[in-house]
């Protein structure tokens, strides 16, 4: 385990998601359709990283930026609740907080209808380095929709925290704009760690297969690539040694929000206890497979002990 001296620090996108559920049928225009819940949630990269690690009993401080609205105001205070550290936090009066509604199907999948607010504003001057220098882990996540940050300044940030001696991790979203390798390549030099979802990677690489994205990722400087798939479990491929393809757990999905952040918490979760590798992706996929179970981006996490009962508990899928 690795001192708890030093922090998680998590940096990037802070949401407030408005969630509605089971979302049967998509309103006409003019029209209203009802659904059986609704309810306020956080949400983005960051925050959900940072909340599901606390759940585990990891200590996290976040870095993003807010705006000065009721939004913004719920945002501080659930993070502060949970006992994530918010000191890295800025306000901007200019603009509101970035929101998502989220239109959950009976079957858990999910439609976003997102305002992006003041994570475009985020910038080198609102973020304290010395918060970054004094990371045991450090993720940045939802890069790609971080405008202010993205491209070299990522890559300094990244660099700062490897250069404090922090483990570093990288996520993104998904980039309408193509971008993808150009903006991301030279970060993955400064990477330990990247979590894609598999799309994202054969969006990325132009492959297809699991296997043979994840090595090519691995050609950009990264040390291991682990894949998302959903119910197909997960591939990690480190730079030297055998890629592992593990089964997703069997779970009935109620929302699928924040799984692939709560993912990369279970990852990072596993790199803190300084467990191997293939313990590590089995981890991350229990905790992902229990994020589904709730409504939420963090309605299903559980506590370290708690989830690894589940793993000993929970029947596989097929691979």
């Amino acid at each position: 385990m690795m001192s708890n001296s030093k922090p998680v620090v998590c940096l990037g996108i802070l949401v407030a998601d408005v969630v509605g559920r089971p979302m049967k049928d998509f309103p006409a225009p003019g029209r209203l359709v009802l659904v059986d819940e609704m309810g306020l949630y956080t949400g983005g990269c960051a925050a959900n990283t940072a909340s599901d690690l606390v759940r585990m009993g990891i200590s996290v401080e976040v870095i993003g930026k807010i705006g000065q609205d009721s939004f913004g105001d719920f945002l501080i205070r659930e993070l502060e609740q949970r006992g994530v550290g918010t000191r890295g936090i800025k306000w901007d009066a200019r603009v509101g907080s970035s929101a998502t509604m989220v239109m959950v199907d009976p079957d858990g999948e999910r439609r976003f209808v997102h305002y992006i607010g003041a994570n475009a504003t985020l910038n080198s001057a609102d973020i304290d380095s010395t918060i970054i220098k004094s990371a045991s882990l450090f993720h940045l996540g939802g890069a790609l929709v971080l405008p202010g940050i993205d491209g070299q300044p990522s890559v300094e940030l990244l660099r700062q925290a490897r250069q404090g001696g922090a483990i570093t991790f990288l996520d993104t979203v998904w980039d309408t704009t193509g971008r993808w390798l150009d903006i991301l390549g030279p970060y993955l030099p400064y990477t330990d760690y990247f979590l894609p979802s598999l799309p994202e990677a054969q969006a990325m690489t132009g492959c297809l297969e699991p296997l043979e994205a994840a090595r090519t990722l691995l050609k950009y400087g990264v040390e291991v690539v682990g894949l998302k798939m959903g119910a197909a479990g997960c591939l990690v491929a480190p730079r030297y040694g055998d890629a592992i393809q593990l089964p997703a757990f069997q779970v009935d999905a109620v929302d699928a929000t924040g799984a692939g952040d709560a993912f990369v918490a279970g990852f990072m979760a596993g790199i803190w206890h300084e467990w191997s590798l293939e313990k590590t992706a089995r981890f991350a996929n229990a905790v992902g497979a229990l994020c589904v179970t709730g409504v939420g981006a963090s309605g299903g996490i559980r506590s370290l002990d708690e989830t690894l009962e589940f793993m000993e508990a929970t029947p596989l899928r097929p691979l």
